[in-house]
């Protein structure tokens, strides 16, 4: 059957496609974070010292000591196919002009020879990378906005740079602004003074023992909707034992390699997100409801980012810790009631 969730998320109905926007003060006030410190960790949760930070996947003892390389990918249609964004550990989509979404690509466990398009930074990403650490890459953006992530404990590495001339290029694949990729490799090997990323997720020694397959509910798809732009669809295959992604004309959504995109684990976060100056900045420094998609299994959780610099904790309801599967995580930014714009759902097909 399809469940239609009651938690409304929102629509950004925003004409401009610009990259620019206004000047203004985009602070807000967000809701009061809570940190529960007093959950025990499950035993089934994997011992992170020998494992790949961002999938908990098994590796050689300090075989990932190169820091984590994240990077502004485009997802405008011309952007696609992307360059390297199925070999990402993480990915966050998040809502921008015009209704369309943009990602936060995070890599560290495999270095693609190149990634790509790159694009312009947008006020929530220091909040996304901060707890990462290492190399962001994008193509520059507004003074405000750049002088806002050069504050982030991270590395800037900005299109148009001399520090960049050697790494970052335009490809005739493509057209401008769609077409610069970054030789990740090159860039990363500039920087391995930089420290490896900690742990962001914690993660069960199987998918059986992952929170959603235990405790949740059987899901064929969730469509988590952006805007009336945006409403991509994850949908569970069995024989793959992942999530695939397909776009919001229902096209199946591929990488430049041909593979579709997919996920071990889907997390959609329900997120405050205020319209300044024609630009959607997300709250990330926030708590709030979600849901978590692992195994054919989904279950409602809590999410909390009490610092900039703090990585996202996801809970039960009951305030356990969520384990996910060993694997890749897209983490879907969705917009939710309190916007002041359109109201949408996201749905679950069970």
């Amino acid at each position: 059957m399809a469940l239609r969730i009651n938690s409304l998320f929102a629509v950004a109905a925003i004409s401009a496609l610009a990259l620019a926007g206004c000047s203004g003060d985009p602070a807000a006030t967000t809701d009061e974070v809570l940190v529960d410190e007093t959950s025990e960790e499950s035993a089934a949760v994997v011992d992170m010292s020998t494992v790949a930070a961002l999938t908990g996947e098994a590796i050689e003892a300090g075989s990932l000591a190169r820091p984590s390389l994240s990077a502004k990918i485009d997802n405008h249609p011309s952007a696609r196919p992307q360059v390297g964004l199925d070999e990402a550990d993480i990915v966050f989509e998040e809502l921008v002009e015009g209704g369309i979404t943009r990602y936060v690509a995070v890599w560290h466990s495999v270095l693609p020879a190149e990634i790509g398009p790159i694009r312009s930074v947008r006020p929530m990403d220091p909040e996304i990378v901060s707890p990462f650490g290492g190399i962001f890459a994008y193509s520059g953006g507004q003074v405000r906005f750049i002088q806002a992530m050069q504050d982030a404990p991270v590395y800037n590495a900005i299109h148009g740079q001399p520090d960049t001339e050697e790494t970052f290029y335009r490809t005739s694949a493509k057209v401008a602004p769609h077409n610069v990729l970054v030789k990740a490799p090159e860039l990363v090997a500039d920087h391995l003074d930089l420290p490896a990323p900690p742990q962001m997720f914690d993660y069960a020694a199987s998918v059986e023992m992952s929170t959603a397959v235990v405790s949740g509910a059987a899901v064929i798809s969730v469509n988590p909707r952006f805007s009336g732009f945006s409403s991509p669809t994850w949908e569970w295959d069995v024989t793959q034992s992942a999530f695939l992604r397909f776009q919001t004309n229902g096209a199946a959504d591929s990488a430049s390699s041909g593979n579709q995109l997919s996920a071990i684990n889907v997390v959609v976060l329900s997120v405050a997100i205020d319209v300044v100056e024609d630009i959607p900045t997300t709250r990330l420094v926030n708590q709030g409801s979600g849901w978590v998609f692992t195994g054919g299994s989904y279950l409602e959780v809590n999410w909390v980012k009490a610092t900039a610099e703090s990585p996202i904790a996801l809970s039960t309801k009951s305030g356990e810790p969520v384990l996910l599967a060993q694997g890749n995580t897209w983490v879907e930014l969705v917009p939710n009631d309190s916007s002041d714009v359109d109201a949408a759902v996201v749905t679950v097909k069970e």
